[in-house]
């Protein structure tokens, strides 16, 4: 059976060990039948009207779990100047990272403009790197038929990752076919590994940001660099990484290490879920995107950050335990967190906040690990290192490269004319009639504009473009990255192909 990570999570206490040697995990919960019955809305949501339904600005249905209320808006102006900055770190990527690396840290833990996030985590991630080494590999891996024991499991767990989000609401719809066609590629990719459930829902996310095969390559980089040793079959690395929590939580939160001590709550109970899925069903929507965004770019600490941040203001005053007196009690806190909690902004400004550092993570994995061999004896799926965000994966890149090639904010047909072409020809040809003015200003007509300034004219909406990216305003997209008037369920029979697509989820 396939690694298993239900809908609501962990329900009963784990003896030690009790996850080794088997990959179903965890057991469904007693809610689990009213989940499959919900997340079937879907079969049939468009002969009974889903068009006529409200969606929010994430792709939810309004009123539905996943949907959220009011949000603060960010606005336009800040949205436009933040646009503008992350084309041109996008632009010039390398040298962003080699030089400026802590200032796109401070751009992610501002949150990147959801017209550039698909973009911006491919690059953070590496996955646009892995994606121009191995050209075809996907495409390959598709056309594969694959293992019948994972392609099973998988299908069966379809409708159930975020069925109340337009681009997966539909049984069959374009969103689960490339869903499958990730989770199976990868089966097919790391065959040791095969198909562990909590990765649908990363996959998942993914998806609504880019097209299939830039999400499989981030999804390959989150199993082997963000998390490796996640989603094996012994699901050892998080048994260890449950380890390092509860070992960090005692300096952080002394009240809450305390408290959980004395319950004998194994951390696998409330974290399993939260760190396997990346928070991705347990915040706000908000708040997921915010702390993915600075996951792709600081690396697993800032899951360890939530985590910490989470625990401590769930338990982490005389006031919050006196309400949890036994181990039920206790668990159903942490699943019911405050919403204030949760909330974006404080959030964010909490975990940026919590000092703590990929180096105490590392320090404090050794010792986890030496009690590990002491007690259990070695690792039965040991897994590489993991590397901490985005500067560390680029410096792990062996030997040289070709850097990062930026692809045009739009792509024409061959044939297509472009608008306002006609006054623009007229402008050049009147520019080129004017006598050239001597002195210093000729010598500045005879030199092309410098790339910094060409780029803030196109992030500006500069009325001149270049020929081949005509003028366009980036405003934040639908999650499945499409244009706003492209509706997901009128594309339901074929997938976006990779080159066709990857820039329309700017």
């Amino acid at each position: 059976m396939a690694k298993s990570l239900e809908e609501n999570g962990p329900r009963a206490p784990a003896a030690e060990g009790s996850l080794s040697g088997t990959r179903e995990s965890l057991a469904p919960g007693p809610d689990a039948a009213a989940t499959d019955e919900l997340s079937s809305l879907g079969s049939d949501s468009e002969t009974n009207g889903f068009a006529e339904r409200r969606i929010d600005k994430f792709g939810f249905i309004v009123g539905s779990q996943g949907a959220e209320g009011a949000l603060e808006e960010v606005p336009l102006e800040v949205l436009r100047q933040r646009e503008s900055k992350w084309l041109d770190m996008l632009n010039n990527w390398d040298k962003w990272m080699a030089k400026k690396h802590k200032k796109i840290r401070l751009r992610c833990q501002k949150g990147i403009p959801p017209s550039l996030r698909g973009r911006a985590w491919q690059y953070l991630s590496g996955g646009k790197v892995k994606l121009q080494q191995n050209p075809g590999k996907f495409d390959e891996l598709d056309m594969s038929p694959g293992d019948p024991k994972w392609l099973d499991v998988i299908e069966r767990d379809l409708h159930r990752q975020f069925p109340f989000h337009e681009m997966f609401v539909s049984r069959g719809g374009h969103g689960q076919q490339d869903l499958f066609r990730v989770l199976k590629a990868y089966t097919l990719y790391r065959p040791e590994e095969g198909y562990c459930q909590a990765q649908a829902p990363i996959a998942a996310v993914l998806l609504m940001h880019m097209p299939a095969e830039q999400a499989f390559w981030c999804l390959v980089q989150i199993c082997e660099k963000y998390l490796p040793g996640y989603y094996s079959e012994k699901l050892e690395a998080i048994q260890l990484d449950g380890e390092i929590l509860f070992s960090l939580l005692q300096k952080v939160s002394p009240v809450a290490h305390k408290h959980l001590s004395q319950q004998k709550i194994d951390p696998l109970l409330y974290m399993t879920e939260w760190f396997m899925c990346a928070f991705s069903r347990t915040l706000p929507w908000s708040s997921v995107l915010r702390v993915w965004d600075m996951f792709f770019c600081e690396g697993v600490k800032i899951i360890f950050r939530v985590g910490l941040v989470l625990l401590k203001h769930a338990l982490g005053s005389p006031e919050k335990v006196k309400g949890c007196q036994g181990q039920y009690e206790t668990i159903e806190r942490l699943r019911s967190l405050s919403p204030k909690v949760m909330q974006e902004a404080f959030l964010v400004q909490e975990v940026v906040e919590l000092p703590v550092t990929e180096r105490q993570i590392e320090r404090e994995h050794l010792i986890q690990l030496r009690r590990w061999q002491e007690t259990r004896g070695e690792l039965q799926c040991p897994s590489p290192p993991r590397l901490h965000g985005a500067k560390a994966i680029l410096e792990a890149e062996p030997g040289p490269r070709p850097s990062l090639q930026p692809s045009p904010s739009i792509r024409l047909p061959p044939d297509a004319s472009l608008s306002g072409s006609k006054g623009k020809s007229k402008t050049s040809k009147q520019v080129q009639k004017e006598p050239r003015k001597p002195g210093k200003e000729s010598g500045q007509q005879d030199r092309p504009p410098a790339p910094s300034q060409a780029k803030a004219a196109a992030a500006a909406g500069d009325a001149s473009p270049p020929q081949d990216v005509p003028p366009k305003d980036l405003a934040p997209q639908d999650p499945q990255g499409s244009a706003p008037q492209d509706s997901a369920h009128h594309r339901s029979q074929e997938s976006l192909t990779s080159q066709e697509s990857e820039d329309t989820y700017l």
